[in-house]
């Protein structure tokens, strides 16, 4: 596979930590308490690879996408808004907007110009074009 996913935030138990180690080797990036993880599909296709991240409630124009070397970063910061004071006493809040941050290593194999991104239904999908197969490494040389 072409693409394979860094963790934002480490696990915090001793298995997660096992996990983590066996599935992304022993890179460990910085956690930081502002962030959370969030679900992503990663779709092959004969011409791209898709991420779809599921990020309902987000205005398109929140989301910073960017490549950096080899790493494409897919993140949303949530900011506190001032709003209206309700007419009742809140008693309890389960729905909230948090700060996600998810980075994802590509390879040569990746057209990074051709990135492309769309919202739609609170689904991000990022679309990563494969780029045209090379020509074959080996060739023949004549001696002249």
């Amino acid at each position: 596979m072409y693409i394979t996913r860094n963790y934002a935030v480490l696990p915090k138990t001793f298995g997660g930590l096992m996990d983590e180690i066996f599935q992304n080797g022993f890179n460990r990036i910085n956690a930081d308490a502002n962030f959370q993880s969030v679900p992503v599909n990663v779709i092959e296709n004969e011409n791209d690879f898709l991420l779809q991240i599921v990020a309902p409630g987000i205005k398109k124009d929140d989301f910073k996408i960017s490549v950096d070397r080899n790493i494409l970063s897919i993140a949303y910061e949530h900011k506190e808004e001032a709003t209206e004071k309700e007419a009742g006493k809140r008693l309890k809040t389960e729905y909230k907007i948090k700060s996600f941050k998810r980075s994802f290593t590509i390879n040569e194999h990746i057209n990074t110009g051709e990135i492309t991104a769309k919202y739609n239904d609170g689904i991000l999908h990022v679309s990563l074009p494969k780029k045209e197969k090379a020509e074959s490494a080996t060739k023949e040389i004549q001696v002249n």
